[in-house]
Protein backbone atom coordinates (compact mmCIF):
# COMPACT_ATOMS: atom_id res chain seq x y z
CA UNK A 1 0.00 0.00 0.00
CA UNK A 2 1.33 3.24 -1.10
CA UNK A 3 1.18 5.87 1.77
CA UNK A 4 3.37 8.81 -0.15
CA UNK A 5 3.02 10.02 -3.40
CA UNK A 6 6.00 12.10 -3.46
CA UNK A 7 9.15 12.07 -1.80
CA UNK A 8 11.81 15.68 -1.48
CA UNK A 9 15.73 15.17 -0.09
CA UNK A 10 18.33 17.36 1.57
CA UNK A 11 21.47 16.84 -0.10
CA UNK A 12 24.60 17.27 2.69
CA UNK A 13 24.43 14.65 4.98
CA UNK A 14 21.30 12.95 3.63
CA UNK A 15 22.67 12.13 -0.15
CA UNK A 16 25.79 12.72 0.48
CA UNK A 17 28.88 12.71 2.73
CA UNK A 18 29.80 16.36 1.92
CA UNK A 19 29.93 17.82 5.12
CA UNK A 20 33.60 17.66 6.01
CA UNK A 21 34.24 18.92 2.43
CA UNK A 22 32.09 22.29 2.94
CA UNK A 23 34.18 22.56 6.77
CA UNK A 24 37.30 22.74 4.37
CA UNK A 25 36.06 24.82 1.31
CA UNK A 26 35.35 27.76 4.16
CA UNK A 27 38.41 27.28 5.59
CA UNK A 28 40.33 26.90 2.67
CA UNK A 29 38.83 30.54 1.64
CA UNK A 30 38.99 32.01 5.35
CA UNK A 31 42.59 31.09 5.59
CA UNK A 32 43.74 32.54 2.28
CA UNK A 33 41.79 35.73 2.77
CA UNK A 34 40.75 36.46 6.13
CA UNK A 35 44.26 34.63 7.43
CA UNK A 36 42.39 32.44 10.05
CA UNK A 37 40.40 29.26 10.65
CA UNK A 38 36.77 28.46 11.94
CA UNK A 39 35.35 25.32 13.90
CA UNK A 40 33.30 23.05 12.54
CA UNK A 41 30.55 24.49 15.39
CA UNK A 42 31.22 27.99 13.92
CA UNK A 43 30.74 26.91 10.62
CA UNK A 44 27.73 24.97 11.47
CA UNK A 45 26.04 27.96 12.95
CA UNK A 46 26.41 30.27 9.74
CA UNK A 47 24.04 27.02 8.20
CA UNK A 48 20.58 28.50 6.47
CA UNK A 49 21.56 30.88 3.72
CA UNK A 50 23.46 29.73 0.60
CA UNK A 51 27.51 29.93 0.48
CA UNK A 52 27.01 32.79 -1.25
CA UNK A 53 25.69 34.92 1.89
CA UNK A 54 27.96 33.83 4.13
CA UNK A 55 30.91 34.64 1.89
CA UNK A 56 29.47 38.27 1.08
CA UNK A 57 29.43 38.37 4.89
CA UNK A 58 32.77 37.63 5.31
CA UNK A 59 34.40 38.72 2.24
CA UNK A 60 33.16 42.01 1.60
CA UNK A 61 35.43 43.55 -1.39
CA UNK A 62 37.05 40.53 -2.17
CA UNK A 63 34.02 38.43 -2.54
CA UNK A 64 33.88 37.78 -6.20
CA UNK A 65 37.38 36.14 -6.01
CA UNK A 66 36.99 34.48 -2.79
CA UNK A 67 33.70 32.61 -4.36
CA UNK A 68 35.31 31.64 -7.35
CA UNK A 69 38.15 29.61 -5.13
CA UNK A 70 35.72 28.09 -2.95
CA UNK A 71 33.88 26.75 -5.90
CA UNK A 72 36.86 25.66 -7.53
CA UNK A 73 38.14 23.83 -4.42
CA UNK A 74 34.98 22.72 -3.56
CA UNK A 75 34.91 21.00 -6.83
CA UNK A 76 38.25 19.65 -6.94
CA UNK A 77 37.88 18.15 -3.48
CA UNK A 78 34.63 15.76 -4.29
CA UNK A 79 37.29 12.59 -5.90
CA UNK A 80 38.50 12.68 -2.35
CA UNK A 81 36.36 14.17 0.19
CA UNK A 82 32.91 13.00 -0.82
CA UNK A 83 30.71 10.66 -1.89
CA UNK A 84 27.23 9.27 -2.57
CA UNK A 85 26.07 6.84 0.40
CA UNK A 86 25.99 3.32 -0.71
CA UNK A 87 22.15 2.55 -1.64
CA UNK A 88 21.23 5.93 -1.82
CA UNK A 89 20.99 5.80 -5.81
CA UNK A 90 19.06 2.77 -5.87
CA UNK A 91 16.46 4.55 -3.37
CA UNK A 92 16.14 7.55 -5.80
CA UNK A 93 15.07 5.08 -9.13
CA UNK A 94 12.98 3.28 -7.27
CA UNK A 95 11.21 6.47 -6.14
CA UNK A 96 11.20 7.45 -9.72
CA UNK A 97 10.35 3.80 -11.33
CA UNK A 98 7.37 4.04 -9.39
CA UNK A 99 6.59 7.11 -11.14
CA UNK A 100 6.28 9.49 -8.08
CA UNK A 101 7.35 13.32 -8.23
CA UNK A 102 10.56 14.18 -6.31
CA UNK A 103 12.40 17.18 -5.47
CA UNK A 104 15.39 18.36 -3.73
CA UNK A 105 15.14 21.32 -1.16
CA UNK A 106 18.58 22.33 0.16
CA UNK A 107 20.44 24.77 2.02
CA UNK A 108 22.96 24.94 -0.43
CA UNK A 109 23.41 27.65 -3.45
CA UNK A 110 22.79 26.57 -7.01
CA UNK A 111 26.12 26.19 -8.04
CA UNK A 112 27.50 23.87 -5.26
CA UNK A 113 24.29 21.88 -5.87
CA UNK A 114 24.82 21.21 -9.71
CA UNK A 115 28.44 20.31 -9.08
CA UNK A 116 27.54 17.89 -6.27
CA UNK A 117 24.31 16.08 -7.51
CA UNK A 118 26.17 16.07 -11.16
CA UNK A 119 29.45 13.89 -9.10
CA UNK A 120 27.15 11.66 -7.81
CA UNK A 121 25.46 11.34 -10.88
CA UNK A 122 21.90 11.34 -9.58
CA UNK A 123 20.65 15.21 -11.03
CA UNK A 124 18.39 13.75 -13.35
CA UNK A 125 16.03 11.73 -11.48
CA UNK A 126 14.91 14.99 -9.90
CA UNK A 127 11.72 16.85 -11.47
CA UNK A 128 12.30 19.59 -8.89
CA UNK A 129 15.49 20.92 -7.41
CA UNK A 130 15.24 24.26 -4.49
CA UNK A 131 17.84 25.53 -3.31
CA UNK A 132 18.87 28.38 -1.08
CA UNK A 133 19.24 31.10 -4.27
CA UNK A 134 15.58 29.58 -5.22
CA UNK A 135 13.49 31.37 -2.45
CA UNK A 136 13.60 34.23 0.00
CA UNK A 137 13.04 32.56 2.65
CA UNK A 138 15.27 29.33 3.67
CA UNK A 139 15.31 26.47 6.40
CA UNK A 140 13.41 26.32 8.23
CA UNK A 141 11.24 28.38 6.43
CA UNK A 142 8.79 25.73 4.41
CA UNK A 143 8.98 27.98 1.01
CA UNK A 144 10.87 25.35 -0.74
CA UNK A 145 8.65 22.66 0.26
CA UNK A 146 5.28 24.57 -0.48
CA UNK A 147 6.91 24.92 -3.75
CA UNK A 148 7.29 21.45 -4.92
CA UNK A 149 4.00 20.95 -3.49
CA UNK A 150 2.05 23.89 -5.32
CA UNK A 151 3.86 23.09 -8.87
CA UNK A 152 2.66 18.95 -8.59
CA UNK A 153 -1.00 19.96 -7.01
CA UNK A 154 0.20 17.67 -3.86
CA UNK A 155 -1.54 16.45 -0.91
CA UNK A 156 0.62 17.29 2.38
CA UNK A 157 -0.05 14.63 4.64
CA UNK A 158 1.49 12.17 1.12
CA UNK A 159 4.50 14.33 0.99
CA UNK A 160 7.58 12.92 2.89
CA UNK A 161 11.05 15.37 3.35
CA UNK A 162 14.08 13.25 3.96
CA UNK A 163 16.86 14.86 5.65
CA UNK A 164 19.64 15.30 8.30
CA UNK A 165 18.82 18.45 10.12
CA UNK A 166 17.05 20.32 13.02
CA UNK A 167 16.10 22.88 10.11
CA UNK A 168 14.55 19.84 7.51
CA UNK A 169 12.13 18.83 10.82
CA UNK A 170 11.13 22.57 11.46
CA UNK A 171 10.53 22.99 7.62
CA UNK A 172 8.67 20.17 7.59
CA UNK A 173 6.41 20.77 10.29
CA UNK A 174 5.73 24.52 9.44
CA UNK A 175 4.75 22.43 6.05
CA UNK A 176 2.48 20.13 7.34
CA UNK A 177 4.14 16.86 5.88
CA UNK A 178 5.99 14.58 7.57
CA UNK A 179 9.42 13.99 8.33
CA UNK A 180 12.16 11.25 7.99
CA UNK A 181 15.31 12.50 9.79
CA UNK A 182 18.46 10.08 8.85
CA UNK A 183 20.93 10.15 11.00
CA UNK A 184 23.95 8.30 9.50
CA UNK A 185 26.34 11.52 8.75
CA UNK A 186 24.40 14.22 10.67
CA UNK A 187 26.37 16.97 12.30
CA UNK A 188 23.59 17.08 14.92
CA UNK A 189 22.77 13.73 15.68
CA UNK A 190 21.82 14.39 19.48
CA UNK A 191 19.60 17.37 18.73
CA UNK A 192 17.74 15.41 15.68
CA UNK A 193 17.20 12.88 17.76
CA UNK A 194 15.52 14.82 20.36
CA UNK A 195 12.86 16.61 18.40
CA UNK A 196 10.51 13.68 17.53
CA UNK A 197 10.50 13.75 14.06
CA UNK A 198 8.05 11.29 12.20
CA UNK A 199 10.78 8.88 11.51
CA UNK A 200 13.94 8.09 12.22
CA UNK A 201 16.51 6.03 10.38
CA UNK A 202 20.34 5.25 11.27
CA UNK A 203 20.98 3.71 8.42
CA UNK A 204 20.35 3.96 4.23
CA UNK A 205 19.21 0.27 4.40
CA UNK A 206 16.61 0.96 6.93
CA UNK A 207 15.41 4.01 4.81
CA UNK A 208 15.83 2.00 1.68
CA UNK A 209 13.48 -0.88 3.08
CA UNK A 210 10.77 1.71 4.10
CA UNK A 211 10.84 3.57 0.96
CA UNK A 212 10.35 0.34 -0.86
CA UNK A 213 7.34 -0.09 1.41
CA UNK A 214 5.81 2.63 1.02
CA UNK A 215 6.06 3.26 -2.87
Amino acid sequence: MRNFDAFIFDIDGTLTSTNELIFASFNHVAKKYLGKEFTNEEIISLFGPSEDVILKNWMKEHYEEARKDYLNFYANKHTTMASIYPGIKEIIQAIKSAGLPISIFTGKGKSTTEITLGFIEVYEYFDMIVTSDDVKNHKPSPEGINKFIDAFNLQRNRVLMIGDSPADILASKNAGIKIASVVWDSYAKDKVLSMESDYVFHTVSELKEFILRNI
